[in-house]
């Protein structure tokens, strides 16, 4: 009697153990330079990440525009124009995030995408790069209009290296909480809303309880992000910031990770 030999390792699609599934024997799986490429394309590709990006960039250039023409003259430096310049970033940057890691789920490609990547961690891990890679064009933007406008202002190059690097990492830091929020619900609107109001909340209430004051400069994302965009990273700093990271980005995007590795495609 002859007897016929299933493979061990064939995706499953559709069920919770998708997320774990190998590329067929003999068979190599997706590239994962070209998953990235893909999952970075996707975030331009829609008209709305497309806006986004054409918002960001705009308001950046108004807001200089703006303060150069009637701001202080004296304030006018490259420093200041910078900080003037990423104040819409700190607050839109992790809308990208969000958008990246909620497509499939928003838009209902879901069973396309891992369909031809069935290993859905790589694909988390590939929006994560690519919203990143897409934070870094936007705050080089960023960069970009503030020398400008610092030609037509004072032209005081005031920046030095540390406070340029803390910026961007700031910068990189909310987007990737934007990532792990989206992983976390999955929906877009939820996300957004929760990212926005949320962490606002609780810096609100470590302001207005004198209770909550101690733990608020340790879990306070925007408290703990200010020495970064100040270039005024200390000791106790460093420790406070990966706190506040490890509640508000590592924690939710290990929950998220976790929701999309099991969750069921419909």
């Amino acid at each position: 009697m002859s007897t016929e030999t299933q493979p061990d390792t064939a995706p499953v699609v559709g069920g919770a153990t998708s997320g774990t599934a190998s590329a067929l024997p003999g068979r190599p799986g997706v590239p994962f330079s070209r998953t990235l490429q893909a999952e970075a394309r996707k975030m331009v590709d829609t008209r709305a990440g497309r806006w986004m990006v054409i918002v960001m960039a705009a308001l950046t250039v108004l807001i200089l525009a703006a303060f150069v023409l009637w701001g202080p003259a004296e304030d006018a430096t490259f420093d200041n124009l910078l900080q003037i310049a990423t104040l819409p970033l700190a607050l839109l940057l992790p809308v990208i995030g969000i958008m990246a890691a909620t497509a499939e789920w928003t838009q209902r490609t879901g069973l396309v995408t891992f369909t031809l990547e069935p290993r859905r961690g790589r694909v988390v891990l590939a929006k994560a790069l690519g919203a990143l890679a897409l934070g870094l064009v936007v705050t080089a933007v960023a960069f970009a209009a503030a020398a400008l406008a610092n030609l037509a202002g004072t032209g005081t190059w005031d920046l030095d290296a540390a406070a340029g690097a803390g910026l961007v990492l700031a910068l990189l830091i909310y987007v990737l909480q934007g990532v792990a929020f989206g992983l976390l619900f999955l929906n877009t609107p939820v996300a957004i809303v929760t990212v926005l109001v949320l962490p606002t909340a609780w810096t609100i209430a470590t302001q207005v309880f004198s209770s909550l004051a101690d733990v608020g400069r340790w879990i306070d994302l925007d408290s703990v992000t200010r020495p970064l965009f100040d270039g005024e990273m200390a000791g106790q700093d460093w420790a406070q910031l990966g706190t506040g990271v490890g509640v508000w980005v590592l924690l939710p995007l290990a929950v998220g990770t976790w929701r999309v590795l099991t969750r069921e495609v419909k």
